[in-house]
């Protein structure tokens, strides 16, 4: 069984790690029985209305399970990751849901919504009933960015996987082979979708970070020359600090009377 653990809201101006490096490491928190598939980042709306410390994201662990028996196991050793490294001064949130949940058309909807406009913490718990939902600090704003890194990644068509089949490993320049070995999919994104060759070449510019199509690892590339290919994005630098920190704002004004904290929502 597939589970979706969606983290947000764990770091603040100036701190040594992000929610994806926090969600990265929670592979080593995984009981027997769990193995990690991949941890996907998801950017939501960027917007000034809504407090943010760099890009305003979020992360989702993707994890498969042996036996639904292990998933309150799982949630809490989540709450603990959460709780460990998630910075004073943050807003940290997380989320829990199983593949094939009934509120997984909620999820992503609220996911997609999370894109395109500010969205409340009261949204957020309303799509997420029936899953576990808790924010363990500050504002509990991280709720939001949580559901939505669960609701998009379920969806399989959103957000750029930052750890996958030992993408980190890869060096600069790799065969297409040695890709679709580790479960990467190499497609052409060119004018002609020229199909690249098992021996062609990806310069992957030091960044090699699939995107979620499909439920795959998909590396888009574009050709620059015969056998040659190279990946597209790249990394950025970290964007100016942004209003007070937080994630998601309640708009227009905070909702603070739900009782965060429990297993499931």
């Amino acid at each position: 069984m597939r589970v979706y653990i969606g983290f947000d809201d764990t770091d603040v101006k100036d701190a040594d790690r992000g929610t994806g490096k926090l969600a990265r490491w929670f592979e080593d928190k995984l009981p027997e029985g769990c193995r990690l598939w991949g941890v996907v980042r998801q950017q939501l709306l960027v917007h000034d209305a809504i407090p943010y410390t760099s890009h305003n994201s979020s992360a989702c662990v993707i994890v498969d399970m042996a036996d639904v028996s292990l998933l309150d196991q799982l949630t809490t050793k989540a709450i603990e990751h959460l709780e460990r490294y998630s910075f004073d001064g943050s807003d940290p949130g997380v989320c829990v849901a199983c593949e094939g949940h009934s509120s997984m058309p909620e999820l992503t909807d609220f996911g997609r919504s999370c894109t395109r406009r500010v969205v409340t913490q009261r949204e957020a718990l309303r799509a997420a009933s029936g899953v576990h939902l808790s924010g363990h600090g500050g504002t509990d704003d991280g709720i939001i960015g949580a559901t939505a890194a669960v609701g998009l990644t379920a969806s399989g068509w959103s957000g750029r996987l930052i750890e996958f089949n030992g993408l980190r490993n890869f060096p600069d320049v790799v065969p297409v082979a040695d890709l679709e070995r580790s479960d990467m999919l190499v497609v052409s994104l060119d004018r002609n979708a020229q199909v690249p060759s098992p021996e062609d070449l990806v310069h992957t510019k030091g960044w090699l970070r699939p995107r979620l199509w499909g439920n795959r690892a998909v590396v888009s590339v574009k050709v620059i020359a015969n056998g040659i290919w190279e990946s597209l994005g790249e990394k950025q630098k970290k964007a100016d600090h942004k209003g007070e920190k937080g994630g998601m704002d309640d708009m227009p004004v905070r909702c603070p009377t739900f009782p965060f904290g429990g297993i499931a929502r």
